[in-house]
């Protein structure tokens, strides 16, 4: 098995692992809590009411479910994976209409979102707004299941993260002078502070067992290559946008290990997917994919 696959796998198997209660509890599985971007969008995109392309169109979904379901694939998501090595069933989106169980967890990606408020601003459901999400479902199921089952329920959840890519990819796709106003390092640190503010307003609430993808190399998708060929001619990868994620992949697991240094009891996992994306793009078919193209097909918008 190619190392690529073998990250993957290893990240499947750890963040499945979180999911078993270490103690007899109420509960006898642990839920799952999405945040972030198309990565890990399940189809909540599909409910706004805004332009945001909603990917409900084939061939999206062809593959698995045989329609489109509103994830930027052709078939399940990683989050969709680790819930079935965890046993547990595909975990609902937060916006679907009349969805008011929660106990095996809930979506609430949203594909084009950032860690940044400005990021697609108006279009998507940012990471401020997924944690406000948060805060109300936790609220609802307070109602429901009383303090000490929702304490216990949250405490032996895994809070999984996909975000960021976004935050780098949309000032050059919208032309955004925000990158002339900050060194890269200063607006990478704005992005990983947003992030980790979260992953705190989670731990206040309970959680504690956090997963997080670092960054494919972004400047290789067909979009930053197309973007590279219309700034500058050149037909290679975008080597601006790769290098801000290369800072962010540096960056991210030095902020989660200082909160695992301040946070009794916290946990996180970090999923390479710049390395795991690489080995994709440099041998496709490899890993069954005609072109190192097609391999960065799906990525957020």
């Amino acid at each position: 098995m190619g190392s690529s696959r073998s990250s993957i796998l290893c990240f499947l198997m750890l963040c499945a692992s979180f999911l078993v209660p270490a103690s007899c509890r109420s509960y006898s599985h642990g839920a799952l809590f999405i945040f972030g971007d198309s990565f890990y969008d399940a189809g909540n995109n599909i409910y706004l009411n805004t332009n945001i392309p909603k990917l409900n169109i084939f061939p999206y979904g062809e593959t698995y479910f045989k329609h489109p379901t509103g994830r930027a694939s052709d078939g399940r998501l990683i989050p969709d994976f680790i819930s079935e090595f965890a046993k547990l069933p595909l975990i609902p989106l937060y916006l679907l209409p009349g969805n008011n169980q929660f106990t095996n967890g809930v979506n609430f990606a949203s594909g084009g979102a950032g860690a940044l408020l400005e990021t697609n601003q108006g279009l998507i459901m940012d990471l401020k707004t997924q944690l406000s999400n948060f805060k109300n479902m936790e609220k609802q199921l307070r109602q429901k299941l009383g303090a000490s089952e929702v304490k216990t329920l949250l405490s032996t959840a895994v809070y999984m993260f996909s975000i960021g890519s976004n935050d780098y990819l949309v000032p050059f796709i919208t032309n955004s002078t925000v990158l002339q106003s900050y060194s890269k390092k200063e607006y990478v640190k704005m992005v990983i502070g947003n992030i980790t503010t979260v992953i705190q307003e989670i731990y206040k609430i309970g959680g504690r067992k956090f997963g997080l993808s670092k960054l494919l190399p972004l400047g290789c998708p067909p979009i930053s290559r197309a973007l590279e060929i219309v700034r500058t001619g050149g037909s290679g990868c975008m080597e601006e946008v790769t290098l801000l994620a290369k800072l962010h992949n540096r960056a991210l697991p030095k902020a989660l290990k200082e909160l695992k240094s301040q946070l009794k009891g916290y946990t996180y996992s970090i999923f390479d997917a710049y390395t795991a994306g690489t080995a994709i793009f440099n041998n496709p078919s490899k890993y069954g994919e005609a072109s190192s193209l097609q391999s960065f097909l799906y990525l957020p918008v």
